[in-house]
């Protein structure tokens, strides 16, 4: 389970084809910001933010626009590009689109009483943060 990242396989004596290759992403926890603001907007209203492009698992643009402006405005960031995946997406070895890419894992909202008010959620958000690697 990981986020991968393609780069260019710079090491001595590297076989032809195989050129790129995957590194795994650190994984990490924020704390301490507006990110579980971020997460509890996810978990209320989706909007594009989970569209993939057909039959795949790529984000699609109206997905990344979302994100990045969401992390953004939600957070005081000034990331260029922010995507955001489900923890399936992250268990099935999500692979970055793009060098700039940070990608956030959204904590499932299965894990939540459907009954939770906003203030519960946003606490509950701040826990599975913590404990979602690369959690919102």
């Amino acid at each position: 389970m990981a986020i991968f990242k393609k780069v260019k396989d710079k090491r001595p004596n590297t076989p032809q084809g195989k050129e790129i290759r995957d590194i795994t992403q650190p994984t990490l926890s924020y704390p301490d910001t507006d990110l579980p603001k971020v997460i509890v907007a996810v978990w209320n209203n989706p909007g594009n933010i989970l569209k993939r492009k057909s039959g795949t698992v790529v984000p699609t643009q109206a997905a990344v626009d979302e994100a990045t402006t969401l992390i953004n405005n939600e957070t005081g960031m000034k990331l260029k590009r922010a995507v955001i995946i489900t923890e399936e997406e992250h268990d099935n070895d999500y692979t970055m689109q793009d060098d700039d890419e940070v990608v956030f894992v959204l904590p499932n909202p299965s894990r939540i009483a459907a009954s939770a008010t906003q203030n519960q959620l946003l606490e509950s958000a701040k826990l599975l943060m913590a404990c979602t690697p690369n959690g919102i």
